[in-house]
């Protein structure tokens, strides 16, 4: 019965955890297209990315959320799946678009640069933006 009662603490313990290194998942509409995403705030999930993922489903993105408007500029360094990263400003606009930017085999990694200020990127499946013919202009609804 201990054993028992020290296993379920432990697997408690280890859900704590993951739930409080867990992102969390917001989601963004696009074009009248809903895609659910994990928001990355912090350094480390910025640095993290979609790192070492090897699919996302359709209906699936990554949300980065930083403290400014600035030029920003993403790599693909580790990361598995060709991205389209859509570089938005303080109001969701979109300044810029990057299409199907291939994954990152070998270093150095060439970078990604928006065309102007952005606060915010998101980062779809390669090939979405396009389908949905987003342009910059174009607003983005984020829904926390």
């Amino acid at each position: 019965m201990l054993r028992r009662a020290t296993w379920t603490l432990a697997a408690l313990s280890f859900v704590a955890c993951s739930s409080a290194n867990a992102q969390a998942i917001s989601y963004v509409t696009l074009k009248g297209k809903t895609f659910y995403v994990e928001l990355a705030e912090t350094d480390e999930q910025h640095t993290n990315g979609l790192m070492f993922r090897e699919h996302m489903a359709a209906d699936r993105g990554m949300f980065f959320i930083f403290r400014n408007e600035y030029m920003q500029a993403f790599w693909m360094k580790n990361t598995l799946i060709p991205l389209d990263m859509l570089y938005l400003d303080k109001k969701f606009r979109v300044v810029s678009v990057q299409s199907n930017v291939p994954p990152c085999k070998a270093d150095p990694c060439p970078s990604y640069p928006s065309s102007g200020p952005a606060m915010y990127v998101l980062e779809l499946n390669g090939g979405t933006a396009d389908k949905l013919g987003v342009k910059p202009g174009d607003s983005l609804e984020f829904h926390r």
